[in-house]
């Protein structure tokens, strides 16, 4: 039976590294909370001419190089982080897919915000399903949005975790290892207005803030504590149902950088002990790198067990909240 394999990853993090205390002193806010409630000890920072394009080809070259992987094999280059790129009304994609040669390659946009590695492997996957012809998609992601920081705005505050990164997966039809399985979502758009840059689109093209910033945070925060842990486990849940499983069966969260104790429920509701999920408390928040980047990581220290279920779980301001499951080795 024909099945989809996650062949590759690799990642790329800019050199500069902001500390906890450096966000403090930016915010006003005690290194010691940044820490214990932010759960942040530090995060990556992109140089003022390392765009989002730049970091994605990093990530590439580096997926390409470890594997042994010739850009002319690849069909699809398909780019799923950030909406915030190099131009304002642009495709990262095919820029980057000409940047690494593969020159061969379909080039598809897919950007998006938090939520964007679950979706994205549910769109490669079915894809390479749907279509006999197709053998390989290079997925690519990262965040820039450390530069989209106000650390003055108050309304902001629960974004001063995200840092800069990106992360490349390469996915390839009947491969050997990690079969990517069953994907699901839910999106409530009553929040959709919350969190947004107001300036820049056709609302506001001209002027306004240029920031991130967020409409109403009491109503915000309030309607998310009573949807967004439920929502996370109704989509875990249903990404594992869809691949024939049980939640009891996942055995390694790769989720996205938040505040510990939502980290700490959400683990707790899914049965897992903490060592087996990832925290992203040196990078902070990268937008739609973090659950790919987490399973990068986690790979390369060899802490994921052949035969186990991989949870790739993530939500993004909209709001959705989506997962997917790799089944780890052979």
């Amino acid at each position: 039976m024909t099945h989809v394999s996650l062949a590759a990853t690799a990642a790329y993090l800019p050199e500069h590294w902001m500390t906890a205390a450096e966000v403090g002193v930016r915010s006003g806010i005690p290194e010691q909370v940044i820490v214990e409630k932010f759960g942040l000890r530090g995060k990556h920072i992109a140089a003022a001419d390392e765009h989002v394009s730049d970091l994605s080809v990093r990530a590439a070259e580096t997926l390409l190089a470890e594997a042994g992987v010739d850009p002319l094999e690849i069909d699809i280059v398909m780019y799923f982080g950030s909406t915030w790129k190099d131009y304002a009304v642009w495709q990262a994609a095919p820029w980057i897919a000409h940047r690494i040669g593969a020159t061969r390659a379909y080039a598809v946009e897919y950007d998006n915000v938090s939520c964007g590695t679950p979706v994205a492997l549910r769109l490669a996957r079915d894809m390479l399903l749907a279509e006999d012809e197709l053998r390989t998609i290079l997925v690519v992601a990262a965040c820039r949005e450390s530069y989209l920081l106000d650390y003055g705005n108050a309304r902001s505050r629960f974004m001063f975790n995200f840092g800069d990164g990106a992360v490349a997966g390469l996915l390839v039809k009947d491969g050997p290892a990690n079969t990517v399985l069953g994907c699901h979502g839910i999106t409530d758009g009553s929040f959709s207005l919350q969190v947004k840059v107001p300036s820049g689109g056709s609302v506001s093209p001209n002027g306004g803030y240029r920031f991130l910033d967020v409409a109403d945070p009491a109503a915000m925060k309030n309607g998310l504590d009573r949807v967004s842990l439920a929502n996370f486990v109704a989509a875990a849940r249903g990404a594992v149902e869809r691949s024939g499983a049980e939640l009891s069966e996942v055995g390694y969260l790769c989720g996205i950088h938040m505040k510990p104790s939502m980290h700490r429920a959400l683990v707790a509701e899914l049965g897992l002990d903490e060592s087996r999920a990832a925290y992203l408390d040196d990078t902070g928040h990268m937008s739609g790198v973090d659950p790919l980047f987490a399973l990068d990581r986690a790979a390369r220290a060899g802490e994921l067990r052949e035969g186990e279920l991989v949870l790739l779980l993530a939500a993004g301001t909209g709001y959705t909240w989506a997962a997917s499951v790799v089944r780890w080795g052979p």
